[in-house]
Formats: structure tokens, C-alpha cells, sequence
């Protein structure tokens, strides 16, 4: 069987001299291409024979030959490991669907190629659908500041502490690279505080150079403004919304979106579904209650519950849950509980409109 095989697919004594470099080129394809078609449906041993001899017939055609191999085995699922592992350490031209697409390869192929080879190298491996933390620390090591920007514009790309103080730190030259780290949904309120830092001094630098003092003053706040907003988004990306407000409307076709259901989704630390619960209640934004909801400053929501109506329960189980479970310490806890009990009704409606006016003047 495997003989057979073998001698169907290729008879390497026809491939001998001058006449037979067309032939090796024509074959590559055909077996490339075949496999490509089959390989699904291939043995453990069959795809042994075809890794055997794509292995060779890389080895006799061109770089164009090659790369077309490489595009027929960028994508597939099972494959032929040498002659991937073969192409993936060839030129760039033929290497980058290899890199960027291969889910064959491992975390050790990948980084023993970023290592061995160039940044060309490492720019394509940077461009792949998920990466894990041990090659992104190569790539962030090894890589120029092009594969930096690409690893750090990559939402896939799981990086470590020691990579994003790196890039945080190359950071400090390269707007672009600070703009692709402020985007990322990963990163810690200590990284977006020295990100914030970063950039804010740059553009404080810029506007003294310019002789706008009075504006270079203003920077500081605008990075406050600036580092809240990061800070929040950090925390709120670990949470679909859009299904939460889903179940919760099918909770309101059935009339059971009220303060208990609220209370249920609180104990049970459902931070989604309690956010667009009170958004339907109070007939609010998803997103501006999520905001409010995330802020190391509980006091807009503790106005906003008391203006509702919201029992003193509620609140209390509220300020634990989501983003506050870690964000919030006992002692604010407590004080925002006793200022949802000092504050009235009527208070809160009046601090609720105060606010509603400034933003719409």
C-alpha cells in the first residue's frame, strides 16, 4: 500500500536532469495540491508518504514553486509536519502564509524560528490569530519596532507582565505603539497608568516647545480623563452585554425585570445582567450604566439608586459584584452605603438634574 502509494504520487528516477525541472515543479503542485483536497481524509501513514515526498520535492523547485506548496498547506488542519516546518524556515516569500496561518505548528516551531530568522520573519508570525505568551516574549525580544506594533495591534496576542512594560517602554518614542496598547482590552490599571503617564508627558513636552504653557497645565487632567476611560474599558470588556440585555428582555416579556431579579443577579455575581436590568428600570443607556457601574467613584450610582428608588439591600449587594468586587474596598463600600442612607429622594433628583444640565449645556 504505501509502495503503491509512493510510486503513484512520485517516481523520483524520472526527475533526473535538465528535462526534469519542469516535471519536479509540475509535481509539487499536483501532490500539493492533492493533499490539500485529501488530507482530511488521509491516514496517519498516508499522510507520512505525502509528508516524505513534499519534503523532497521542496528541496528541488523554485522559491515561486514553493510558496504556492506553502499556500496549499498554510490552511489545513492536519499536514505533512516536516515539509511545513521545512517551508515555514524558507525565505519570507515562501515562509509568511506558514507563519501567519499554520495552526500545525507549535509555540517551540514558532519560536525557534523567530529566533533564528529575521524580523521578516517575526512581522509574520506577529500577524497570526492567537498567540500565546512564550512567543509573544520572543517577538517582543527579537522583534523591531514594526513586529512591536504589529504584536501589540494584535487582540489575539496574549502577552505577559514583562511584555507590555517592554512595549510600554518603547512606548515612550512611538505614538503609534502607544496608540495600539491604549486599544488593547488587557491590560492592568497599573500598565494604563504608566501608558497614561507616558503619553501625557510627551504631549505636555510638545506644547511647551510651542510656548503653550496654559494648555501644557491642562494635560494632566486631560490624562486623568484619559486613564479612567482605558481603566474602565478594561474592566468592562470581560462582559457581553448585548446577550445579558438579550435574557434580560425575555425576563421583561414575562414581567419579572423588577428589584428582585436585580438582587438574584447581584448574589450571583452577574454583573451583565444586573447592568441591564437598571438600564431597563430606570429606562437608561447600557453603556452609561456600565460606566457608572465600573468607576472607582461609586457616588453617581448611589445618587442614581436613591432617585429610583432602589432599597438600601440592593444597593449594598451591588457595590460587590463586577468590576467593584475588585476595585472597591470594604471602607468605600461602606461609606457609599451610608451616604445612599443619608441622601433623599428629592436630593438625589436635584444632583440628577444638576448633571443632566451640564451635559447637555
Amino acid at each position: 500500500m504505501s509502495e503503491a502509494l509512493k510510486t503513484e504520487l512520485v517516481n523520483f528516477s524520472e526527475l533526473t536532469g535538465e528535462a526534469g525541472n519542469a516535471r519536479k515543479a509540475e509535481l509539487a503542485r499536483h501532490v500539493a495540491a492533492l493533499f490539500a483536497l485529501t488530507s482530511e481524509r488521509c491516514s496517519d501513514e498516508q499522510v507520512g508518504i505525502y509528508d516524505s515526498v513534499l519534503f523532497r520535492l521542496v528541496d528541488m523547485v523554485e522559491a515561486e514553486v514553493r510558496r504556492y506548496v506553502a499556500d496549499q498547506m498554510s490552511g489545513l488542519r492536519r499536514g505533512p509536519l516536516d515539509t511545513i516546518r521545512r517551508l515555514a524556515d524558507d525565505d519570507i516569500e515562501v515562509a509568511e502564509p506558514i507563519l501567519v496561518r499554520s495552526t500545525i505548528l507549535s509555540d517551540e516551531d514558532l519560536i525557534k524560528i523567530a529566533e533564528k530568522r529575521g524580523n521578516s520573519h517575526c512581522y509574520a508570525i506577529a500577524q497570526r490569530e492567537a498567540l500565546s505568551e512564550n512567543v509573544t516574549d520572543v517577538l517582543v525580544q527579537q522583534g523591531d519596532l514594526n513586529v512591536k506594533r504589529k504584536v501589540a495591534s494584535n487582540d489575539g496576542a496574549n502577552l505577559s507582565d514583562n511584555s507590555i512594560h517592554s512595549l510600554i517602554s518603547d512606548a515612550a518614542s512611538d505614538a503609534t505603539l502607544q496608540n495600539f496598547l491604549s486599544d488593547r482590552g488587557d491590560l492592568a490599571e497599573a500598565h494604563i497608568a504608566s501608558l497614561v503617564t507616558i503619553a501625557s508627558e510627551e504631549v505636555r513636552r510638545k506644547l511647551h516647545q510651542s510656548g503653550r504653557t496654559e494648555e501644557a497645565e491642562l494635560v494632566d487632567e486631560a490624562a486623568d480623563i484619559a486613564a479612567q476611560h482605558m481603566s474602565n474599558n478594561y474592566w468592562l470588556g470581560r462582559y457581553d452585554f448585548e446577550a445579558a440585555k438579550s435574557r434580560v428582555l425575555l425576563l421583561a416579556k414575562r414581567g419579572m425585570v423588577n428589584e428582585a431579579a436585580l438582587r438574584r443577579f447581584a448574589s450571583e455575581d452577574r454583573f451583565a445582567e444586573a447592568v441591564a436590568t437598571i438600564a431597563l428600570m430606570v429606562r437608561g443607556d447600557v453603556e452609561e450604566i456600565s460606566h457608572c457601574m465600573v468607576s472607582p467613584n461609586p457616588e453617581p450610582f448611589i445618587v442614581l439608586a436613591k432617585a429610583c428608588g432602589f432599597s438600601a439591600i440592593s444597593v449594598g449587594a451591588l457595590l460587590a459584584i463586577g468590576p467593584w468586587r475588585h476595585r472597591l474596598t470594604p471602607e468605600v463600600r461602606s461609606a457609599a452605603v451610608a451616604q445612599f442612607g443619608r441622601l433623599t429622594v428629592a436630593e438625589a433628583k436635584r444632583k440628577m438634574a444638576h448633571w443632566n444640565q451640564n451635559v447637555l449645556s
